[in-house]
């Protein structure tokens, strides 16, 4: 696991996003509880997690023989967003792609939504080039569309798709609109994490379940940040020692080994079944 300690709710996310809805979507308070123990989650914090989490509109109670919760059908849509980003980004976008810029203006009297599309903008990879001018790699154009209406701030904001033109110096440009250091510092925090896990992967034959499991969801918990904090910009446009490609390939050697026998432990925890890729899991 990584040093710092990841939060309850965090885990419980990556838990429904990589496996449950794999597996119907639903899943009882006992197995959640007892999956979250080998997360060294204790019964009360997973609870509490699990009831900020019902608060919030992520999960709807549901019991189906015993006490569960299945994932809010409302917020499948971020985690299918989570998907293309978390695992759609390995690759940085390329500079022939173009750009997607937003464009916004927010009367004084609902200033509150300025600060909503900072935030939003901002988690979603945009860099601020001048007041009210956001940019990021075309490739995320589809993302914004979605979020910005799916958030009921559509009304404030102008899309384009748009080409660079001329006339500065673009990659020495680009450092000032996103915080490049930033970036690479959470970069090498996950590669100081679990660089160490992946070379001792790498020594081992087999790998029992619950082991992959204990590993893979602080894992994914810790790495399903940097996509949304690195907009994968093209490789021209990034310094010499841009750490990312480091860090990446150790995320990718990681799933590689660690998510089916990861999801092969929950099913055994859960006796919950894969649902056929076409059931509707709300059933």
């Amino acid at each position: 696991m990584a040093d710092s300690p990841l939060r309850p709710s965090s885990l419980i996310n990556t838990v429904y996003g990589a496996f449950l809805r794999r597996l119907g979507g639903w899943i009882s308070v006992a197995d959640l509880v007892t999956l979250m123990s080998e997360l060294d989650v204790d019964g009360p914090a997973a609870r509490s997690a699990i009831s900020r989490l019902k608060k919030k509109g992520v999960l709807e109670a549901e019991r189906r023989g015993a006490t569960g919760y299945r994932l809010s059908p409302a917020v499948r849509p971020v985690f299918d967003e989570g998907d293309r980003r978390i695992f759609g980004s390995l690759e940085p976008a390329r500079l022939s792609d173009g750009w997607a810029m937003a464009v916004f203006s927010v009367p004084e009297s609902e200033r509150s939504y300025r600060y909503q599309l900072r935030t939003r903008l901002t988690w979603l990879g945009f860099g601020n080039i001048a007041p009210g001018v956001w940019l990021a790699p075309g490739r995320l154009l589809e993302d914004a569309r979605d979020m910005l209406v799916r958030r009921g701030l559509s009304d404030y904001v102008h899309l384009f798709a748009a080409d660079y033109a001329a006339f500065s110096d673009l990659p020495g440009t680009v450092s000032s609109w996103w915080d490049f250091p930033a970036i690479q510092a959470q970069y090498a925090t996950f590669t100081q994490a679990y660089g160490p896990v992946a070379e001792g992967l790498a020594q081992q034959r087999e790998i029992d379940g619950g082991e992959a499991f204990r590993h893979y969801v602080p894992m994914l918990t810790q790495w399903r940040r940097l996509p949304y904090l690195d907009p994968g910009l093209p490789g021209e446009l990034l310094p010499a020692d841009w750490n990312a490609v480091a860090a990446r390939r150790i995320f990718q050697q990681l799933h590689d080994v660690l998510a089916e026998p990861s999801l092969l432990h929950v099913r055994q925890v859960t006796g919950l079944a894969e649902a056929a890729p076409d059931a509707d899991p709300e059933g």
